[in-house]
């Protein structure tokens, strides 16, 4: 009987707790939901980086989910290099190189395109928000 009643000042807790937290925990249903989920999941990489010891890793983790699944369901999925889905992006949607300032020069673009660089952390961060796609689609996997 003793843990019913333990649950229940939870779920009390909870439940004074839920108006300020439920933007971050809740399952998005619409783009403009996923993309603060997306912001809040940037805010957490940039704190917890590596470190699987923070308090806020499985923070991390549980938006990470939650974010998959609406990917899953709603962005479209694209497979491939990254410079080559990079070069369909910008062919697509009639791109040249000194349009990705928020990529970096020309230069730093062309040595992406041409395979002598690979692309960062910010780079992926900003070429998914750009595009609307996966971050994964700019990861190398190997």
């Amino acid at each position: 009987m003793e843990g019913g009643k333990k649950m229940n000042t939870q779920i009390e807790h909870l439940a004074t707790v839920w108006p300020k937290i439920k933007n971050i925990f809740s399952v998005p249903y619409s783009e403009e939901e996923y993309k603060n989920l997306v912001s809040v999941l940037d805010d957490l990489i940039d704190e917890v980086a590596e470190n699987e010891n923070h308090p806020l890793a499985s923070l991390m983790e549980t938006i990470g989910t939650l974010i998959e699944n609406y990917e899953k369901n709603n962005v479209p999925e694209m497979s491939g290099r990254p410079v080559d889905i990079l070069r369909f992006l910008m062919q697509e949607h009639g791109l040249k190189q000194s349009d990705l300032p928020e990529i970096g020069s020309q230069g730093v673009i062309s040595e992406i395109l041409t395979g002598k660089r690979k692309l960062n952390v910010r780079q992926i961060q900003n070429l998914s928000s750009r595009f609307n796609v996966s971050p994964s689609v700019f990861i190398q996997n190997n």
